[in-house]
Order: structure tokens, then sequence, then C-alpha cells
């Protein structure tokens, strides 16, 4: 492993962030916005954010193999990291068996589209993986930075931190909603992880977590939101996501 990205301890998540977003997020002090969604290849919406800020860090989360070629990928990445170097960082992960028609041994994809990033000179330190599962987690550990796992847990991260051993880049994503009233938290919460109760990849890993069938069945249980949705008072949901941080994640 070489030079693990420092992005920050923090940072902001969504998608179809704006310059003008973008200048508030650096303003307050976070190191880097992450983009979700499966972004075209193009990512042409990248330069503009880091035209408007000075230090914040783009990362993508994540670019959808499936629908995102390599070779183009690896275009857009030199082209930007050329006018901005060191602050965008190229989140890739094989998306979900439920909404891809071609979908094969997603593994096996994953490496090869790693494969084409090396051959096209994307650096494996300016990348990371979406992972949950042990075998991904190892393969995000050895062909690049490290990984970024979405709706877990502070108990998973720091199995993956085992997993993927001390010098990898790991970037957990954790959901918040600012409110003290639980009722409110649960409902936008419920909300939010509809889609994902539908993914089996998901499923897959809450259950690994000790979650029970029932709790991962729609809407999902009062348990379940309240382990990957933090609410609360400020303080409350700051020390949730320090748990993160405390079991390994950077």
């Amino acid at each position: 492993m070489t030079n693990k990205p420092n992005l920050g301890r923090f940072g902001s998540f969504g998608s179809g962030v704006t310059p003008q977003q973008a200048k508030e997020i650096e303003a307050l002090g976070y190191g880097a916005v992450w983009v979700g969604g499966s972004p075209a290849a193009e990512l042409s919406w990248v330069e503009p954010i880091l035209e408007a800020t000075t230090t914040l860090q783009v990362a993508t989360g994540i670019v959808n193999i499936w629908t995102a070629p390599a070779k183009a990928v690896a275009e857009s990445f030199h082209r930007i990291d050329k006018a901005y170097p060191g602050r965008f960082l190229l989140g890739i992960g094989v998306g979900h068996p439920e909404v891809q028609a071609e979908y094969r041994k997603p593994y096996d994809v994953l490496v090869e589209y790693l494969d084409q990033l090396d051959e096209h000179g994307v650096p494996a330190d300016r990348r990371v993986v979406a992972a949950l599962g042990p075998r991904v987690l190892k393969l995000s550990a050895q062909r690049s930075a490290g990984a970024h796992p979405y709706l877990t847990t502070p108990e998973h991260t720091a199995k993956a931190r085992e997993l993927i051993g001390p010098s990898a880049f790991l970037a957990p994503e954790h959901k918040v909603v600012l409110t003290t009233d639980p009722d409110q938290a649960r409902a936008v919460g419920r909300k939010a992880l509809g889609i994902y109760l539908n993914l089996a990849n998901y499923l897959n890993n809450w259950k690994r977590l000790g979650f029970t069938d029932e709790d991962v069945a729609k809407p999902g249980s009062d348990r379940l939101v309240d382990s990957v949705v933090a609410y609360g008072t400020t303080e409350a949901i700051a020390a949730r996501l320090n748990e993160h941080l405390d079991a390994g994640a950077d």
C-alpha cells in the first residue's frame, strides 16, 4: 500500500451536489464530498465542484462498473487529476444483481475492471472499492486504496478493519437525521432504506452482522433503522459517528 488518501475525518454525502453547495460544505470544514448515484463515465460534473473550492476533495460513491466503461472512466480520472492534482478519488462498485440485466459473477467483473484501470494508469491509491462482504473487502485492500462500505454499522467497520489490515483506507457511510424525535427519524430513515431492503447484498450483510429475517423484512425493524441511521441531539449523532472512527474507520 502506498499513500493512504487523506479526506479528513468526516465527509458530506449527497448526489447532484452543486458548486455552491460544495463551497458551503468546504466552509463547514469537511475534507471531502462523496457524490452518490451511478454517474456516467464522463464525470463532467466534477471539475465545476473543484473549481469552486480550494481544498475540498471529491469522491464518487460510486461509479457503477456495469454502466461506466473502465477506459472512459480512466480518461475522466486523468483529465480531472491533471487539472486538480490529488483532489479526486474514484470510488467504484458492482451495483446490484436485482437491477442489472447482464449480471454475471460480480467479483470477476470487478477484478477485470480493476485490471483495466491499471492498464489505463489510474493509480491504486486514488481509487476505492464499494465493499461489504469479506472477499471484496480483501480485494479492495489488495487492488485499491481501500474500501467504501455503505449502510453499515460500527461493528461492520471493526470487522472490515480486521480484514483489510491497518494500512488500507476505510470510509464507511452512515446516515443521519437531524431530529430528536425517534418516530420522525425512523420514518425518514425507512424512506431512505426502502430500496435497500430489496437488495440481497445489503440483506446478507445485515444478517452477517446478526440482524434477523424479521429485522430486514420491509419496512425494517426499529433495531435495524436505529443501527444504520443516527439521530438525536447533535452530540448524540457525533458520538454515533465517532464509533466508526473508534472501530478503525479513517
